[in-house]
């Protein structure tokens, strides 16, 4: 963005072009546009009422893609006979492909990614767009577009605060304008107050009936008065870390500082409330969004710049009638504004509206944020069960409301069960070096892999801690899809691409491959009754173990895999999004004789733990390599080409310090990820995951031990409390705790079959077949 005169102050915008729907933006004159394609071969379509000097569209060009950008800009009031369209970015255009322009007049632009809905077995998934602005406009002191009309638009200058009044039902929008930026809340219950009576947020309520230090957008969303009557809830929150209910910053706190006199958002909040005849305070308990405050390990509270950024906002709905109050924090003696003071921006929208909830996820710190989605398989899942829970950006259900965990995890064990797994990420590498890229980024041979075949694997940092896990599917010669649980993995591929100059791309398909599994000893029966594929692809009856094929259900393609994370025979659905709710019907159909359950995550979490799979951020995280997170399998010695982490996994190979083993604890006791694990006084491990068994009838865990100490049989402890005052008796074993040798999920017989015939050796598998374990991130 070179070229601005330096004495114009001017601000960098950033939007994201997510298609089909077209993004639509506003341009001043002078304002210079870069469109960017991140990852490559993403064509795109611009409109505008001006020449750009860029490649205009032929006639009747991408007609459907057109229309929609054209309906986008006519709502905006823009007459669509003046508009021009533009073309963007070859069909094989490089990853990080650019260009740019600058607008000669004011003008509104729509931008739409070309592309349609991708069946499984392709792999041309739309992907985005990125728009950077730079603009000759203020760089601080603007807020973003409102989400809808606002009935109310209240700008609170930096170290003030403002009153004002909300209906039930309608939506408050509280926004840091510039970033970094702390913003107390207060408020009344109207009808109380005018009664004579003030019944506003309480702390200690929220956090009793909540459980949660700070409820947000989800089930555990309201903040309650002393009554314990709901006030607000949280729909929607951009940041995710505000301050746990301490005051509000009083004249106190600066005195103590040495700053007599100085502004404070008590005495702001005490001016603003008086004329709704609230009595003074000389400290608020306040809600304090974005303020980033903590409690250390000593117990301790500590404080540091807050998380949000331009922009950033919590969203609230009134559950009554209501006075509340908004401050700009006064503070620029210490990091919770950044030194810096800033506006606060309020705005009111009607009840009438509706607004998704979310929580914002990035890729990466610098990513633009994304609000929680639901999966294609939402409106089945959400009719039967309010349990939701934010899981990697998507609304997964922790548990049904007609059956519950334990009824759902004995349908996986003994019948069947389907679960929604469509937040794992997946990524399409094509190419003429596609091969080469997973060659060097994953731990497994991909020269091996056949066509149709699934492999499990791991994703390594230099040093040899873990990016991930996850399942490489080959649909080509030089077609891969990586399917895991981190969303950097895509940004992790393409910078290996770039540095090794080889010529592939990787595609994000997240949101064009949404997938069930459906797992358990009938899984078989019931797909069977249903998957229909062609005569050079596999049935389901043929389909092994870590292999895949391509077929319809009810008509719709899919892709069906048998791989799983229950430790039970059991397949995985891939379809597109849109299609998602007829592929629900018709597996809930095929197996309602056969006892099909609909199964939550807390459910899976039992099963997966029984069979010892691993969990990112529980078995493994960048600090420990596959060793430690008991997947070593999946690093082969007979591995020779270079890939990255080779030479440390090597030397950790050699000189292992932690192993990750399996525990039978004595008692029923809960145990827990986390908890320290002791020989005497020192602590020789910490417990990564751990259950209450049902099919056992014990409490088992995995956890990673000094290798000093990781013999099977060894005696060990638990600590609890302190780690110190109490102790849990417990051995290490070998883990998986349920069907150690995997028979069951190899099973290659029908289940009337597979009770009579012995166990496989588990050296009867394919040195592309996991051998402890199967996983997802």
């Amino acid at each position: 963005m070179d070229g601005m005169p330096a004495s114009i102050p001017h601000r960098l915008t950033t939007l994201v072009a997510r298609g089909p729907e077209p993004l639509v933006f506003d341009l001043a004159a002078g304002d210079r546009c870069r469109i960017v394609d991140p990852e490559g071969r993403q064509p795109g379509l611009l409109f505008a009422s001006q020449a750009l000097g860029l490649t205009e569209l032929g006639e009747g060009e991408e007609a459907e893609l057109a229309a929609a950008a054209r309906a986008a800009l006519g709502a905006r009031g823009v007459d669509v006979l003046k508009l021009t369209g533009f073309r963007l970015f070859a069909a094989d255009a490089e990853p990080g492909a650019e260009t740019a322009f600058e607008a000669a007049a004011d003008a509104v632009v729509a931008l739409v990614p070309a592309g349609g809905a991708m069946t499984p077995d392709e792999q041309t998934p739309p992907t985005e767009l990125k728009v950077e602005i730079a603009t000759r406009a203020p760089a601080t002191g603007l807020a973003p577009a409102p989400l809808a009309e606002p009935k109310l638009d209240l700008r609170i200058k930096a170290a003030t605060a403002e009153a004002y009044r909300v209906k039930a039902g309608d939506y408050i929008q509280i926004i840091d304008v510039d970033g970094k930026q702390c913003s107390d809340f207060l408020a009344f219950d109207a009808a109380a107050l005018e009664r004579g009576k003030e019944f506003g947020l309480d702390p200690t309520v929220t956090r009793t009936l909540m459980g949660t230090a700070n409820p947000g957008p989800g089930l555990h969303s309201k903040y309650f008065d002393a009554r314990m009557n709901p006030l607000v809830e949280i729909v929607r929150d951009t940041v995710g870390r505000h301050d746990a209910f301490l005051l509000a910053c009083s004249s106190k706190y600066y005195e103590d500082m040495g700053y007599p006199g100085h502004d404070n958002c008590t005495d702001n909040f005490n001016r603003a409330l008086a004329p709704y005849g609230i009595e003074k305070r000389a400290g608020w308990p306040a809600i304090n969004f974005f303020y980033n405050t903590f409690v250390s390990p000593d117990d301790s509270i500590g404080m540091d710049e807050p998380w949000s950024r331009p922009g950033d906002y919590v969203l609230l709905r009134a559950l009554t009638d209501l006075v509340c109050a908004s401050s700009s924090c006064a503070d620029d003696i210490d990091v919770a504004n950044a030194w810096e003071p800033t506006d606060i921006h309020v705005r009111v929208y009607d009840a009438s509206e509706t607004f998704s909830r979310g929580i914002a996820h990035r890729m990466t710190p610098d990513a633009e944020p994304r609000l929680t989605r639901e999966s294609g398989f939402h409106p089945r899942t959400s009719v039967l069960t309010r349990k939701f829970v934010e899981y990697r950006g998507f609304w997964l259900a922790d548990c049904y409301s007609d059956e519950g965990p334990i009824a759902e995890y004995w349908a996986c064990r003994e019948r069947a069960a389907i679960m929604d797994l469509s937040p794992l990420r997946k990524f399409e590498v094509i190419g003429p070096d596609a091969e080469e890229l997973m060659q060097l980024a994953v731990t497994r041979n991909m020269k091996k892999l056949a066509v149709g075949q699934v492999v499990y694997t791991a994703m390594c940092y230099d040093h040899g801690g873990m990016i991930d896990d996850g399942t490489v599917f080959r649909l080509g010669q030089q077609n891969f899809r990586w399917i895991c649980g981190e969303d950097y993995c895509g940004v992790h591929l393409r910078e290996l691409a770039a540095k090794h100059g080889l010529k592939a791309w990787v595609k994000t398909a997240t949101d064009q491959l949404h997938n069930v599994g459906v797992q358990g000893p009938r899984s078989r029966e019931i797909l069977a009754e249903i998957v229909v594929t062609p005569a050079h692809q596999p049935s389901l009856n043929e389909l092994k173990w870590f292999r895949f094929t391509v077929g319809r259900i009810a008509g719709i393609p899919v892709i069906v895999s048998r791989t799983g994370y229950t430790g039970e025979l059991g397949y995985e659905v891939f379809c597109h999004p849109d299609q998602a709710p007829a592929v629900w019907d018709a597996i809930m159909a095929a197996g309602k004789p056969h006892g099909l359950t609909p199964l939550g995550l807390k459910a899976l979490d039992m099963v997966r733990i029984e069979a010892g799979l691993a969990f990112s951020g529980y078995e493994f995280c960048d600090q420990t390599d596959p060793f430690e997170a008991g997947i070593g399998f999946a690093v082969p010695k007979e591995k020779t080409d270079p890939y990255v982490g080779a030479e440390a996994l090597k030397r950790r190979r050699e000189t292992p310090s932690r192993k990750l083993v399996g525990l039978d604890i004595s008692g029923a006791e809960h145990v827990g990820h986390g908890d320290c694990v002791h020989v005497g006084r020192a602590q020789i491990g910490v417990i990564t995951s751990a259950t209450r068994s049902p099919i056992l009838g014990k409490t088992i865990a995995l956890a990673r031990l000094d290798v000093t100490y990781a013999e099977l049989g060894t005696a060990v402890e638990i600590g609890k409390l302190d780690g110190q005052q109490k102790r849990i008796p417990a051995v290490v074993v070998a883990f998986p705790h349920y069907d150690p040798t995997k028979s069951r999920v190899r099973a290659e017989a029908t289940p009337a079959e597979e009770a009579k015939a012995p166990a496989a050796s588990p050296d009867a598998v394919s040195s592309m077949e996991p051998r402890g374990a199967e996983t997802r991130a």
